[in-house]
């Protein structure tokens, strides 16, 4: 997952994995777009009520939660990638172009 976001075109919206947005952490976040992708396991319905509690802590702060599954990041790798990318366009910011590298990154 981490690799398809730091790819062509995902890589120009600049996503971060395990981000801390307010008290929770996000497996993915874009800030210029306020996505949030959350990759959830097998164990996952058992989180279920700190799911709604976390999203809803985010929505407020303006970020859509889109969730996929490990099985769908391991079987179906571009459709997780579609969907991403149809998130993406309909947001109504613009990515990032031009920054700065991190701290790591860059020449």
């Amino acid at each position: 997952m981490w690799n398809l976001l730091r790819s062509q075109p995902f890589a120009d919206w600049h996503f971060r994995r395990q981000v801390a947005i307010g008290r929770y952490y996000a497996d993915f976040a874009a800030h210029a777009a306020k996505l949030v992708i959350e990759v959830d396991g097998d164990t996952h319905g058992s989180s279920e009520g700190y799911d709604r509690e976390r999203d809803a802590f985010l929505s407020v702060g303006g970020y859509r939660v889109l969730r996929v599954t490990n099985r769908e990041v391991m079987n179906n790798l571009d459709g997780v990638g579609a969907i991403i990318a149809a998130a993406l366009v309909a947001t109504p910011t613009r990515p990032l172009r031009g920054h700065p590298p991190h701290k790591g990154e860059g020449e």
